[in-house]
């Protein structure tokens, strides 16, 4: 199936079911595919043709929803750039998917600082803006009012590519992951197997739809027929938390921080019973946290997942494995495989620690006009043409295949010989109530590296010899944080990981 008949097959069973919830706006499926097909023909009458990238900078919105799908039916692949992305590194990206049309709010960045820089761009179109259409600038109204919402011609195989998702570039340029249709179907086919979503659900998107994570929520939802109510961010919990009572929510994905900030809420006053299940990836949650969400919402199911945009997801655990293995995030999703390599290519058996090799429909093209590092992260597989993924995380497994994440390659502290898994240190960390850390190397003459914490308190107060006098107590010594600092909070992506760039 084509990435865009998700939305156009549901639109065909269940026309007049709500199929997006934004603010107060209420969109049925009927509705969305008009808009879309719209944004299609405004596309092709701009020149967009099969493979042409679209560009999308705009915060978690309907008309972001309806670019994307209105890009698809173009025969285009759409590019969704975070709304905070600042000017330069907005033009880059441009530049380097040669983007053909791109939508965005010029009250955040305007057209015409775009146009001389960027010379592919043959159309832009303006959301949230009053300004009339002109030169190569439409506006989503516009196109709205004035296009055709006839069904535009299927010009698409799913090996075309869907979208690129763009790497934070924490060390160094973004890199753009290309996903055909045939890994977004299969991704979300196998994530929605394993949720057991159904058409009653009604989906809480709170990540932006520049993460993957959050970008998959709009298309399984849209897949499997439920509603999606999308938010522009976690900002204000409070208001969250309304929202879920008041539009019963019964899926909330997360990540380890939007759960940190829910456990912390009074939410006595809120009705949440609704919720059917909890998700989280992006990061794995400490076991800590794990028992804390289970004890808050005893009657929800919660999915603890590992994966990374290379191959979208990969691993989940299975709700029921949840008491034996906290700390693990489970096994391969439903149709893919996944095991453990050393550095020479030997494959590795339980308790040892070695690089995550992933194999399925879900592993992606590559990186979008980057060969050499196509070549280092997706290698040949065992059958002639195949490849697989390697992840650059490590993990170890045990007796009965379950992984358990140890840490990424490159965050692993050498200390007094030593090394150091800032993820182990973290785990403990978080036993303490109220605490959220992120643990880092700092180059010390001796050691090599000595630890240091980097602690936020929402409990009560804690001095730098309480945390590392509980450290000593569940660590051997040279994983003892030499350093704390207590911080007001961490950096943050705009994926909702937490950023270790500069907390050395």
């Amino acid at each position: 199936m084509l990435v865009h008949q998700f939305l156009s097959a549901t639109a065909a069973r269940m026309p007049h079911k709500v199929a997006l919830v934004c603010g107060a706006r209420r969109v049925t499926y009927a509705e969305l595919d008009a808009m879309a097909n719209r944004v299609g023909h405004a596309l092709v009458e701009a020149g967009v043709g099969r493979g042409d990238r679209v560009a999308i900078h705009l915060h978690n919105s309907v008309e972001a929803v309806a670019g994307i799908f209105g890009a698809l039916k173009a025969g285009g692949t759409f590019v969704f750039i975070n709304a905070s992305t600042k000017l330069d590194k907005l033009k880059f990206i441009l530049n380097n998917c040669r983007a053909s049309a791109l939508f965005m709010d010029e009250r955040v960045v305007g057209f015409q600082d775009l146009w001389g820089d960027v010379p592919s761009l043959a159309l832009g179109v303006s959301c949230f803006s009053k300004r009339p259409a002109a030169g190569r600038v439409r506006t989503f109204e516009e196109i709205q009012e004035a296009a055709s919402a006839a069904p535009l011609p299927i010009v698409n195989i799913d090996l075309d590519l869907a979208c690129l998702v763009y790497t934070s570039g924490s060390t160094g340029e973004p890199k753009g992951v290309m996903c055909d249709h045939s890994n977004v179907d299969f991704a979300s086919t196998s994530i929605i197997t394993y949720l057991e979503n159904r058409e009653e659900d009604i989906v809480l998107g709170v990540l932006p739809l520049s993460f993957d994570y959050g970008l998959y929520q709009l298309l399984m939802t849209l897949k499997f027929g439920g509603t999606l109510v999308l938010e522009r961010s976690f900002t204000y919990p409070a208001l969250i938390l309304q929202r879920i009572q008041e539009e019963r929510i019964t899926g909330f994905p997360g990540v380890p921080t939007i759960f940190a900030m829910l456990l912390a809420l009074d939410r006595s006053s809120f009705d949440l019973s609704s919720l059917r299940y909890l998700t989280n990836t992006a990061a794995a949650l400490p076991p800590s946290h794990i028992a804390d969400l289970r004890a808050a919402f005893p009657g929800v199911t919660l999915y603890s997942m590992y994966g990374l945009t290379e191959t979208k997801r990969t691993l989940y655990l299975p709700p029921a494995e949840l008491d034996a293995r906290p700390g693990s995030v489970g096994i391969p999703i439903p149709g893919t495989e996944a095991w453990l390599e050393d550095e020479s290519g030997r494959r590795l058996g339980p308790g040892e620690t070695g690089e995550l090799v992933v194999r399925g429909r879900h592993v992606m093209r590559g990186y979008w006009e980057s060969p050499e590092a196509t070549a280092r992260r997706y290698r040949p597989g065992a059958i002639p043409g195949e490849r697989v993924c390697r992840s650059g995380d490590l993990f170890r497994t045990d007796a009965e295949g379950f992984f358990y994440f140890v840490g990424r390659q490159d965050d692993i502290i050498k200390s007094r010989g030593e090394k150091v898994a800032p993820k182990e240190v973290e785990n403990v960390l978080h036993m303490l109530p109220g605490v959220l850390a992120a643990v880092v190397g700092v180059p010390d003459p001796v050691a090599g590296q000595v630890i240091k914490a980097c602690v936020v308190c929402t409990g009560a107060p804690l001095t730098e010899a309480e945390v590392i006098a509980h450290c000593r107590r569940h660590l051997e010594d040279f994983m003892v944080p030499k350093f704390v600092e207590f911080m007001a909070e961490l950096p943050m992506t705009s994926s909702g990981k937490i950023s270790k760039l500069g907390l050395a």
